[in-house]
């Protein structure tokens, strides 16, 4: 120990100046690179246990953080699974769009777990505050030639008729003077049977719901003159023309950020012809009519013509429009009120021509009944300076009659069914395709309630008088039915399109309705998963709007005899058994009496 210490102390007196001894220089060494190695030992478990350890635990805390939370509603958790690829790729399954603002108690509440793009629509409705709500109209602002340009180029709409006189007044065509007192002194115009499309257009530019955003919309409405396009190249043009403007149409449309949020079964348009002039079932140059209704988008969309297929589910029947456009409520109370207090000294009563082309037509024998009835009235149309074509004789004749006969024309439905029923007369029917099937919007489904019926083979057979047939209704139920029929005259007409009635909802109101009702039924369908009809069966499509409500399968009706669908090959006209099979020749015939007409 001594010598130890001793040493110990001589190293200390040695001075800082002065060298070291080589043994003692040696050690020194040893001791720093101890120290060195330690403080790198030191340093190597600290960096380890930072990055290693503490790492680890702060990711495995993370990834517990990232899990979804099973109850915590005020937590954020990363919801992964919402994403479904194939959703994204489907139209209809897009992202919800926000909320409508200022919703009250709500009425419709989808699946939170449903994502459908129109949802934001449907919610409108729950807005008590909103007058609009459910039943805002959005409208394609198309280009100019699919509509307004054919306005201006007029003289081409038909080849027999300048139409430019009947595009005047929104529409309505010239205003009629009331010479012999049979209208009233507002309202009455010489309008064209085929003059719907610009018509409907112009009441839509009147409607108080339009939006320009189409996602509140109930309905789109696509403001296209179908009904004048096709009438500008129905004679003496190819099949090219003919389908030129449908086919455009369909490509601008197809383009649209509206398109695809339902691929257009949420779109309607207006045609003020005959759905045979839309249904061309070839290529062939001599076949009649366009495509439209048969292109795959239009299938989707909703058309509305005077007479519809009873055999196809995308076009609806509205009414033809008359001769009065009443532009205040009051105008049709006072005419309603007049057809109520009319002396009406004729049973019954037909304005219309024979059919000696088609065999199969009972003009004949409803004319012969006619003439040799001391009860019954007939306007002729066929012969010299007819009084078929003047809208006060014909409207005297109806006011004066208790029922008017309406048998098919070239084709099932007549513009004459609803001039009667404007004069307060009963309506009678010989084929359920002239009215019950067409008109499910507009009439009752009683049918017995304001009119007769009696079929096309009682007459063809003769087995039944008319007039006897008429005498046997007791007079308190013909009073019903005549109240019926005059109440039934609001939404048969077509009101003003550069004004608006204060309560009563016409013709254009009562389609609008109908149109919202169709989409929104097919959208809230969408979201529950199902379908309007089990086993729906579009050859079978008249049975369904007279199903009851509640009622899901069409099944036999004492009416499937007069609709067996036309076979291909199949001449038009009745098939003998009280059926009817309906071809482009239905339509073409129903040119050629509009050309007679004129000629006249």
């Amino acid at each position: 120990m001594v010598p130890r210490v001793a040493m110990r102390r001589r190293a200390a007196e040695v001075p800082p100046t002065e060298p070291t001894e080589k043994g003692n220089g040696k050690s020194h060494t040893n001791r720093i690179c101890l120290v060195v190695s330690l403080s790198l030992f030191f340093w190597a478990l600290l960096l380890y246990f930072h990055f290693v350890v503490i790492g680890s635990s702060t990711n495995m805390e993370n990834q517990i953080h990232l899990q979804p939370q099973p109850s915590s509603s005020s937590s954020t958790s990363l919801r992964i699974h919402k994403f479904d690829p194939r959703k994204e790729k489907d139209p209809l399954a897009k992202p919800i769009l926000p909320p409508a603002p200022v919703a009250t108690t709500s009425t419709f509440n989808p699946p939170e777990t449903v994502e459908f793009p129109f949802v934001r629509a449907l919610k409108t409705v729950d807005n008590k505050s909103d007058p609009c709500g459910g039943k805002y109209i959005y409208v394609h602002d198309l280009p100019s030639r699919f509509n307004e340009d054919m306005l201006r180029d007029c003289k081409k709409l038909s080849l027999w008729t300048n139409m430019c006189k009947f595009t005047t007044n929104a529409g309505l065509g010239p205003p009629l003077e009331n010479v012999e007192g049979v209208f009233s002194d507002e309202g009455w115009y010489a309008t064209n049977q085929f003059a719907v499309d610009v018509i409907f257009s112009n009441r839509m530019k009147q409607y108080k719901c339009l939006t320009n955003d189409s996602s509140l919309a109930a309905a789109i409405f696509v403001p296209f003159y179908a009904g004048f396009d096709v009438a500008r190249y129905l004679w003496g043009y190819n099949i090219s023309t003919r389908d030129a403007a449908s086919l455009e149409l369909v490509d601008w449309l197809t383009k649209r950020p509206e398109w695809e949020i339902m691929r257009g079964k949420d779109h309607f348009l207006v045609a003020g012809r005959i759905t045979w002039d839309f249904r061309r079932l070839s290529e062939e140059e001599t076949d009649w009519g366009n495509k439209l209704l048969f292109l795959p988008a239009a299938k989707n969309m909703s058309m509305l013509v005077v007479e519809s297929s009873p055999w196809n589910a995308n076009d609806f029947g509205i009414p033809y429009p008359t001769y009065f456009h009443p532009a205040k409520d009051s105008e049709v109370f006072e005419w309603q009120e007049r057809m109520r207090n009319l002396d009406r000294k004729w049973l019954f009563s037909f304005a219309g021509a024979p059919r000696p082309d088609n065999t199969k037509s009972i003009r004949g024998q409803i004319i012969d009944q006619c003439r040799n009835s001391n009860v019954g009235k007939l306007l002729e149309c066929d012969f010299g300076e007819s009084k078929c074509h003047s809208p006060s004789s014909i409207m005297q004749m109806f006011q004066g009659s208790l029922f008017c006969l309406q048998p098919q024309g070239d084709s099932y439905t007549r513009r004459s069914a609803f001039d009667s029923m404007l004069a307060g007369c009963i309506p009678v029917f010989f084929h359920p395709g002239s009215a019950y099937t067409q008109y499910t919007w507009h009439l009752p489904k009683n049918y017995s309630t304001y009119s007769v019926f009696i079929p096309e083979d009682d007459i063809r057979k003769r087995n039944v008088s008319i007039e006897e047939r008429l005498l046997r209704i007791p007079p308190e139920q013909v009073r019903s039915m005549r109240e019926n029929v005059i109440s039934l005259i609001p939404g048969l007409i077509y009101a003003d399109p550069r004004s608006e009635l204060e309560t009563l909802k016409d013709a254009f109101d009562v389609s609008v309705q109908a149109v919202i009702d169709k989409v929104t039924r097919l959208r809230k369908n969408m979201i529950e998963g199902r379908t309007e009809y089990d086993n729906f069966v579009e050859e079978n499509s008249w049975k369904y709007a007279l199903l009851e409500d509640g009622q899901r399968e069409a099944g036999g009706h004492v009416w499937d005899p007069f609709f067996s669908k036309p076979k291909p090959g199949e001449d038009s006209g009745n098939d003998g058994n009280g059926g009817t099979t309906i071809s482009a020749d239905a339509a073409k015939n129903s040119w050629k009496s509009e050309q007679r007409d004129k000629t006249q």
